[in-house]
């Protein structure tokens, strides 16, 4: 079942394997999992990114680092 904007974690790969993220001193926020960096998210894209992670509580927080990452993209969430 899907969750609030359309975000789902219904085999809760979130909760067992989180990911993490890191801002860098450029603003880029360098998205990591099982301390490896998936991906990196550059300019506005990571200023919006940022700044909507300081307001996200943890569950949020996973699902926007998610969806960053492009990993659980099934065609019907925004960008």
């Amino acid at each position: 079942m899907a969750g609030r904007n359309g975000a789902s974690d219904e085999r809760g790969r979130l909760a067992t394997d989180p990911f993490d993220y890191r801002i860098a001193k450029d603003g880029a926020v360098l998205v990591s999992r099982g301390g490896r960096v998936v991906t990196t998210v550059g300019g506005r894209e990571a200023m919006r990114l940022g700044a909507a992670l300081q307001r996200a509580d943890e569950e949020q927080a996973q699902h926007l680092l998610a969806r960053a990452t492009g990993n659980y993209r099934r065609g019907n969430e925004r960008r």
